[in-house]
């Protein structure tokens, strides 16, 4: 009796939200239970179901809903408002208790693709949206692993990185402009300003004016101690980016948005900077029987200026080869025969020694191919005093094998393998190259410590890896240690100085360790970050600020298994 009182009660409670809902926007509302399961999900461990799924028709929508939420916070202080699209975050960032915007349904239109940028809605796939581009021979070059599943929303809300940042870089570097809706229901457009726009904007008296002037203030007055924080790898997506903002001469907000994970504003549209499509690419694969030269190899490879410095490792590759069906399925090769035949080389290695632990690959891309030739060369004769195992691609379909396998690693563990489920919660950790000789043996160590099945795949040439225990999560004994590894493996990665995130953000799973990583008046900083953006907690809750460990360990998705 007393269960059905409560499913009745929490039902007419749903009804009298969405019929408040209904009458201040034109856009779809669920409260149906499968879509409430569907979207309490991401590619996470961790499980929060929402109230209500609404999936705005435009900005009105949004400015009403903002709107709607502010005002009625006091009274339902568990309101609020979380963006989500492709769902692909593997930290639980779209992810809340109360209003998830689904905008992969509306929000998905390509504005324009002029010459050298593009306008988009957030809610448009990466690979739709390199399909347009590439029609005009540019494209956004820092795409992540997931580019045919992820959207161009959730790139730029986590800062995402990829296969391509040793040459470009990560996601903030391709932002020109933003549309935004921030905490006051008003939508806006951020940009890089000057001096004198900036003052422009600090003397405005609304809302606009005031968070100009307050995120001035703290980033100018804090200046050397933000210097101070900034993680000193190649990337980062921990945080709050506050010393990126200002560097004397430009004010850019969107350095702050960007990477934010929906907690300071929704973003309506997104203006990215795009670079040529290079004509000409071709791939060198390594083969590691062990990691031992790893260090030294990345130390070789990147004087080269390779395009991109991959890696994944045996268990990857036997995964792959476990299940060749699905992988010809995704990469639907040109001819069969030939593609089975491009495996050659690893199974004359198998053959001779057992499979690699890793397998590297180093790709250089240029207009000129007499170019690429000559470093391939280069970099071929000064790997030869490690006396590894490589080889260069000869078709395109054949590289395609080795790129597949690397960006759908993750996809084919969460389809294939039973009984387990992929934990990524030390997925993204990276420290500078010249730290790995030490720290490479000392992360294996704690990972053999608690002898699970993982792979390991990543931007190797970044020092970032990427990885991804199998566990059965309905054993207490498992999902019980999870805090235990994270703090081993974090406390490692910042011995060295590096980030506990490189591009896949923080989420619920890794803001508890934030102050951690960066300290008590850092953290402070954040803090104040977000009550000036959002002072009463209406965008995306738990994430960067004010979430501890038990909040994280309560929603991992044991009971579900």
């Amino acid at each position: 009796m007393l269960i059905q009182l409560k499913q009745f009660l929490l039902k007419n409670k749903h009804m009298n939200l969405k019929e408040e809902l209904s009458k201040i926007i034109k856009g779809d509302i669920s409260d149906d239970n499968s879509v409430l399961e569907k979207f309490s999900r991401d590619a996470s461990i961790l499980e929060v179901k929402p109230e209500l799924v609404v999936a705005p028709k435009g900005s009105e929508d949004l400015k009403n809903l903002v709107k709607f939420v502010s005002e009625n916070k006091e009274k339902n202080p568990k309101l609020s408002l979380t963006a989500r699209s492709a769902g692909t975050d593997m930290s639980g960032g779209p992810l809340n208790e109360s209003i998830i915007l689904d905008f992969l349904k509306y929000f998905n239109h390509i504005k324009e693709v002029g010459d050298g940028y593009a306008v988009t809605e957030p809610g448009v796939f990466y690979r739709d949206f390199e399909k347009a581009t590439k029609e005009k021979g540019e494209i956004f070059p820092s795409y992540p692993a997931s580019k045919e599943l992820c959207s161009v929303g959730g790139i730029t809300s986590n800062n995402s990185g990829g296969e391509k940042n040793p040459a470009y870089g990560k996601t903030e570097n391709y932002i020109m402009e933003l549309k935004v809706i921030f905490s006051d229901g008003n939508e806006y457009t951020i940009k890089p300003l000057n001096k004198k726009e900036l003052d422009e904007k600090m003397v405005q008296n609304n809302f606009e004016g005031e968070l100009y002037r307050k995120i001035f203030k703290l980033v100018s007055e804090n200046e050397a101690l933000l210097k101070e924080a900034k993680p000193k790898v190649s990337k980062n997506s921990a945080g709050y980016y506050l010393w990126n903002v200002w560097d004397g001469e430009t004010f850019d907000l969107t350095k702050l948005i960007v990477g934010s994970q929906g907690t300071l504003a929704l973003i309506t549209q997104i203006k990215f900077r795009l670079v040529p499509v290079k004509k000409h690419s071709k791939l060198l694969v390594i083969f590691l029987r062990d990691m031992r030269p790893l260090a030294d190899l990345v130390n070789i490879i990147l004087p080269h200026k390779p395009e991109s410095v991959e890696s994944y490792d045996d268990n990857t590759l036997k995964l792959a080869i476990r299940f060749m069906p699905d992988l010809i399925k995704r990469i639907g090769p040109k001819n069969i025969f030939k593609f089975l035949w491009s495996f050659l080389p690893e199974a004359k290695l198998v053959l001779s020694g057992g499979f690699p632990k890793l397998v590297v690959l180093v790709e250089f891309a240029s207009d000129d191919e007499q170019e690429i030739d000559k470093k391939m060369k280069a970099l071929d004769n000064d790997l030869k005093k490690l006396k590894l195992k490589t080889h260069i691609t000869k078709t395109e379909d054949e590289a395609n094998k080795y790129w597949t396998i690397r960006r759908e690693s993750f996809a084919l563990l969460r389809k294939h393998v039973h009984g387990k489920h992929t934990a990524p919660f030390i997925d993204d950790i990276i420290v500078n190259p010249e730290c790995l000789p030490e720290f490479l043996p000392k992360l294996t160590k704690i990972l053999k410590d608690y002898n699970f099945v993982h792979t390991i795949a990543g931007h190797v040439g970044d020092g970032n890896f990427h990885i991804i225990p199998l566990m059965d999560l309905s054993k207490k004994e498992n999902y019980e240690v999870i805090p235990k590894i994270i703090e081993r493996v974090f406390d490692l990665v910042l011995e060295y100085e590096g980030s506990i995130t490189a591009e896949h953000n923080d989420g619920i799973i890794r803001t508890p360790y934030l102050r951690k990583m960066f300290g008590d008046e850092i953290i402070s900083l954040f803090e104040e970050t977000k009550n000036i953006f959002d002072p009463k907690n209406i965008f995306n809750p738990h994430k960067k600020v004010g979430t501890g460990l038990k909040y994280m360990v309560d929603h991992i998705m044991h009971h579900n298994f």
